[in-house]
């Protein structure tokens, strides 16, 4: 499997119908940070992350084997970004690993920057999925020249209470378990949740969470076909990597479909409008095809968040490029797999999103 390069639209290549089989046979978890003053780290909740790896094997048919850390304390994971960096280049050297997840975000990835392996990534392509703080290794992986997967995590998603969310194992097998493109994702329908159940409630664990109704999408400005690869991640992340290594050049983001998401901690609207200026003052708004912002953590601000998009785009910028808002991805479950780098379409006047390029091949 190759990737050659991820902004031309190129895509894996596999050589036979057995490798092919056996693309997502067996996949390698690991940390990908410790999640001191947040989560605890998954050696520190065990039974969570059973319900995660076996989730994952039945619901898609995986072996699911750890990475040599991925099961320490978060105390150790903290003092150990070395060790965090070494297990991310052990699994995309190891060659029976096709795919790896992380098991959790946090906020300290850029910790481990200085020890990524770009040319054994670059080597040895294979999926490579996670959100949230895990957005610094999937622009470590983008920039080795291999999509990466802003989807599920581990603890978070693979070991939702009571089960794997369907629409969750929809979104999935269309980007991954599949060599054609994804086509049209439809919004989720069946309801969403952020109800908090403690991880560490093994009583809890098949408790079903409580869900919200889905109000759908909302379109906010555009019309007819736009289309681009897809660039983005957790907004208070990508603050983390500007001017590092791994932020990409201007030529990447040219022509992007931008995709934008906030975390937990509930960003406030004035933030996320100093942010978005940012990224007006880059370029990179007056330079994309679009931009889809993920349904805000408890849905707070969305009302705010949307005069934001409008304010800073169209008002200050004078774009009247598609906006979407309320998507289903990043924090807030089930969520949709967008795979980075891949060509996608905002149809503003049939309201369709769809992957236009198959990420695995």
């Amino acid at each position: 499997i190759r990737q050659k390069d991820c902004w031309s639209g190129s895509t894996w290549t596999i050589e036979d119908e057995d490798q092919l089989a056996e693309l997502l046979a067996r996949v390698a978890i690991g940390q990908s940070r410790t999640v001191e003053r947040i989560l605890r780290a998954t050696g520190d909740l065990p039974a969570r992350y059973a319900q995660g790896k076996r989730q994952i094997e039945e619901t898609f048919g995986l072996e699911v084997v750890e990475t040599r850390h991925a099961l320490r304390s978060a105390d150790w994971i903290n003092r150990n970004p070395q060790a965090r960096a070494e297990d991310l280049n052990e699994a995309f050297a190891d060659p029976t690993i096709k795919a790896i997840i992380s098991n959790i975000g946090g906020e300290d990835s850029v910790r481990i920057l200085p020890w990524i392996d770009y040319e054994v990534i670059w080597s040895n392509p294979k999926i490579f999925m996670g959100y949230s703080d895990t957005t610094v290794s999937l622009f470590a992986i983008l920039k080795a020249g291999v999509v990466p997967f802003y989807g599920p995590a581990v603890l978070s998603a693979f070991a939702e209470n009571g089960g794997i969310f369907p629409y969750l194992k929809y979104g999935l097998e269309k980007i991954c378990f599949q060599t054609e493109p994804a086509g049209v994702l439809k919004p989720n329908e069946d309801g969403w949740s952020n109800e908090r159940l403690e991880w560490d409630n093994e009583s809890l664990l098949s408790q079903k969470r409580q869900l919200k109704l889905s109000t759908g999408w909302r379109w906010l400005q555009g019309e007819g076909l736009v289309g681009g690869h897809l660039m983005g991640g957790c907004v208070e992340v990508l603050e983390f990597i500007k001017a590092t290594p791994v932020w990409p050049d201007a030529h990447a983001w040219k022509g992007c479909l931008l995709f934008l998401e906030t975390s937990e901690e509930k960003m406030t609207p004035m933030i996320l409008r100093r942010n978005l200026r940012n990224y007006g003052a880059q370029g990179i708004l007056a330079n994309c095809a679009g931009v889809m912002l993920g349904r805000p953590y408890d849905d707070v601000y969305w009302e705010e968040y949307d005069e934001v998009l409008l304010q800073v785009i169209r008002d200050e910028l004078g774009l009247q490029i598609p906006i979407v808002s309320g998507m289903d991805f990043g924090h807030s479950e089930p969520m949709l797999t967008l795979p980075i780098g891949v060509q996608a379409e905002l149809d503003c006047d049939a309201k369709e999103f769809r992957i236009v390029e198959a990420a695995v091949s």
